[in-house]
């Protein structure tokens, strides 16, 4: 929209309309494509008051201001707008001419009081400019314009909720807080003395006007001054409309497109108005004499000694005789009023009455209020005690209510009927108040209650209800996830619905004390039968994010351990491959129950897609390379997406993890069972040893004939048993053929050299004295640092990347080599024990 004013003439000082100036204004700064989100600010007073000054500095217009070097003119001539600049939301800027204009003259005022009324009725924000040093006067306050525009715009128009901005210039040194209440005080005298319709005779004056008051410092003395209060002020109107805003609470808004048909029809209605002259002169002495009057009797009976006495008396409780009471001293006052003003003008002297005698009843109406409102607090009380007691006796929730609440309207009436055997004990002459406005109050706080009782009650069946559906279904779905079998989703499905059968027939058991409607009835059953299956979804997408842990222990379990449950010892008979098939196909089935929540007992093909595409070895890229790639897709056929928990493409990266991270204990299978292989490939092959027989026999028959050859040989034999087991050559060879003999060069020398020592000591130890049996040395440390060693180069020759893939494996292996050495040391102890 820019940052121009676009400042036009809206009626021109006869009071005609600038249809064709509206609509260019509308156009031109686009206000139809608004809607709600603008403000109309208006102001009022004194010619040359500094009005157009100071719409200027607030809104950045250019309305034209007046020349105090040549003199105090007028200059506002009609009512002009603009668009106010920098301000948000868009505001629109009215300057309206001054009131007590000498060019228009002391007769004819029809315009001012149209132009004021017109302002009032189509904007949100009036600013009333008005010189300081004219509060508590009669004229220069505006009294009564403001009382003719107050009267003609309550019968014309539906309250807007009009802020009203009193903006008192060049302020002076008393402080606002002085002034402030005399002139609030005087706008709540003029609404008062309006004449209100039936329709609007108990309206406050809040209900179509927001009052507030602000000042400024002189402009021509203080520039600087009233320029920074100006630019706080300023501030005020950014976000006006907003709640909390200086015109968040309006009412009746017109859209901004129909702001221009809309402002016509308001100023035709004015123009026709013929009841906005203001009245003459006597007139007006009548009005403001009767007021004063008015306002004297009003404040003599505010203070009166038998009034205060009966105010009290009804704060404390019922006061008998209080209707005829307080009719006296109203009369006596109404008597008053009518002696001390039988000669001023009749018809304002009767509306004055009339607005004493209601002023007077609007002051005494709290005490009836109060009469009633003991009858009212204790009847509720009675409700809310009766209630609470006959719920723990165990009573239904509806049949208490019934009960209680006719036991306390009862009550009600027959305590209101007490004290209203005549009529004047409690009602006043002078209007026609009953008790059943309280009485309806009473039965609408009762029901009030009872709903909040009611919603409590209801909230705390749920939860409870709810609770045993978790405690019913949490603790067996998770035990049925950490072993997912191919039954796994039946059981569920059983137990879903055994479960959720259960809860929702007690759930209706315990709704039917409520005696609710059946649709609210049925829709707390749907959200208690929700919750079971949100429980249950919730339970499986949290166990399906641990979907590779399931698989992993499936595998292990079948793997690394028997059908007895033992360890596996993998003696080279097992079939690595045949196991592997099988734990692969069980961890394939984890994932396929895992991959999709099967509440509605639907077939799904998942297992069978799953098997032919990741089991029967189909290649990854050939697979990419095909047509239709059945895991290359976000959603299972046949399975809704928001029953998949784990997508085809998810099921392909977790399966390629899975082997990856199950390839080592697999690996140390296969090294586990090539060890054990090695061990025992120290003989010859059989045929070998048959060949050796045949070839042989005539050395053997040779050995037979000569007896020194053959116990030669046995002593060669003996000793080579010996460094065979003292060497540990199986074990040196186990681990290759080049790491074995340079194992037996470094040792074989030391060896023969303590087997002859321990010969040649041998004799000499029988020619000793027998000495008590020493503890046996069953290896020596060096033998056995040689098989650590040995043990830690077998161990290290895995690659450590594997080492962490698999817990399972890594235990397996560690037992393996544990057991291997340990049978190791144990053959080599018993050898050199024997020798």
């Amino acid at each position: 929209m820019g940052d121009e004013c676009y400042t036009t003439q809206l009626i021109d000082r006869d009071g005609v309309f600038n249809v064709e100036g509206l609509e260019q204004f509308v156009k031109a700064v686009r206000l139809a494509e608004l809607g709600l989100s603008y403000a109309v600010v208006s102001i009022m007073g004194p010619q040359s008051s500094g009005k157009s000054t100071l719409l200027n500095h607030l809104f950045g217009t250019n309305f034209k201001e007046m020349d105090a070097f040549k003199g105090r003119d007028q200059i506002t001539k009609g009512i002009w707008i603009a668009k106010g600049v920098g301000i948000e939301p868009f505001t629109i800027v009215m300057d309206t001419e001054g009131t007590d204009a000498r060019e228009r003259g002391e007769d004819n005022t029809a315009f001012e009081k149209q132009s004021a009324l017109f302002a009032l009725a189509i904007s949100d924000i009036v600013l009333i400019n008005m010189w300081c040093h004219d509060i508590g006067r009669e004229h220069a306050a505006n009294r009564p314009l403001l009382k003719t525009v107050f009267q003609v715009m309550m019968r014309l128009f539906s309250p807007r909720k009009t802020k009203l901005l009193f903006v008192i210039r060049d302020q002076t040194k008393t402080p606002m807080e002085l002034l402030k209440p005399v002139l609030m005080e005087d706008i709540q005298k003029i609404w008062d003395t309006v004449y209100k319709p039936q329709a609007h005779r108990q309206t406050a004056l809040s209900e179509f006007f927001s009052v507030e008051v602000t000042a400024l410092s002189s402009y021509e003395e203080k520039e600087e001054q009233f320029k920074a209060q100006v630019a706080l002020l300023r501030r005020r109107f950014f976000h006006s409309i907003a709640p909390g805003g200086l015109a968040g609470d309006r009412r009746g808004v017109i859209p901004a497109s129909g702001f221009s048909f809309s402002a016509q029809q308001i100023w035709k209605s004015i123009r026709e108005n013929k009841d906005l002259d203001l009245p003459a002169h006597r007139v007006m002495v009548a009005t403001i004499r009767c007021e004063q009057i008015a306002n004297e009797k009003l404040s003599h009976l505010a203070c009166d000694k038998d009034w205060l006495e009966l105010e009290a008396a009804v704060q404390s409780g019922p006061v008998s005789g209080f209707g005829r009471k307080l009719g006296s001293i109203i009369d006596a006052y109404l008597s008053e009023y009518d002696m001390e003003t039988m000669y001023f003008d009749e018809g304002v002297r009767t509306t004055k009455r009339q607005q004493l005698e209601s002023r007077i009843l609007h002051l005494v109406h709290p005490a009836f209020q109060a009469m009633l409102g003991h009858l009212h607090s204790k009847a509720l009380n009675k409700f809310r005690s009766d209630l609470e007691q006959s719920l723990k006796s165990g009573k239904g929730f509806a049949a208490s209510v019934r009960d209680c609440s006719q036991s306390s309207l009862l009550e009600f009436d027959e305590g209101f009927a007490d004290h209203s055997h005549h009529l004047s004990d409690v009602a006043i002459k002078h209007v026609n108040w009953d008790a059943s406005k309280v009485r309806e109050k009473l039965h609408h706080d009762i029901e009030a209650h009872a709903m909040s009782v009611r919603d409590a009650k209801l909230s705390e069946l749920r939860d409870s209800y709810q609770k045993q559906v978790t405690e019913a279904l949490a603790e067996p779905i998770e035990s049925l996830f950490d072993a997912p079998e191919q039954d796994s989703w039946p059981l569920i499905r059983k137990l879903y619905k055994c479960e959720t059968v259960n809860a929702l027939s007690r759930f209706a058991n315990s709704l039917s004390g409520f005696e609710l409607d059946q649709a609210t009835c049925d829709k707390m059953m749907a959200e208690l039968k929700d919750y079971a299956k949100s429980l249950v979804e919730k339970k499986a997408r949290e166990e399906a994010g641990k979907v590779l842990i399931h698989m992993k222990d499936r595998f292990s379990s079948i793997f690394s351990y028997d059908k007895y449950s033992m360890p596996r010892v993998w003696t080279g008979k097992e079939d690595i491959r045949t196991l592997t098939k099988e734990a692969h196909a069980a961890a394939l089935k984890v994932l396929s129950v895992m991959a999709a929540i099967r509440l509605d007992d639907k077939q799904d093909n998942i297992e069978s897609i799953l098997n032919s595409t990741l089991m029967d070895g189909l290649d990854y890229r050939k697979s990419l390379e095909a047509a239709a790639d059945p895991l290359a897709s976000s959603t299972w056929e046949e399975v809704p997406r928001n029953n998949t928990l784990i997508t085809p493409v998810q099921c392909r990266s977790i399966w390629r993890r899975f082997k990856k991270e199950t390839e080592y204990t697999i690996i140390q299978a296969i090294t586990a069972q090539e060890a054990h292989r090695h061990s025992n490939r120290w003989l010859p092959p059989p045929w070998v040893i048959a060949l050796i027989a045949v070839l042989g026999f005539n050395e053997f028959m040779m050995l037979l004939r000569n007896p020194l050859y053959f116990f030669g040989l046995f002593i060669f034999f003996l000793l080579s048993r010996a460094l065979w087991f003292q060497l540990n050559i199986a074990g040196e060879f186990r681990n290759g053929m080049l790491l074995g003999l340079l194992g037996l060069c470094t040792r074989f020398l030391q060896t023969v050299m303590s087997l002859l020592k321990k010969l040649a000591d041998k004799p000499r130890r029988h020619r000793r004295t027998p000495e008590p049996p020493q503890p046996r040395k069953l290896i020596s440390a060096q033998t056995f640092m040689s098989q650590s060693q040995r043990q830690a180069s077998f161990s290290g020759s895995i690659p450590d990347a594997l080492s962490s893939s698999s817990p399972v494996s890594s235990k397996s292996g560690l037992e393996y080599s544990s057991m291997s050495t340990e049978s190791q040391l144990g053959e080599t102890n018993r050898e050199v024990s024997s020798s």
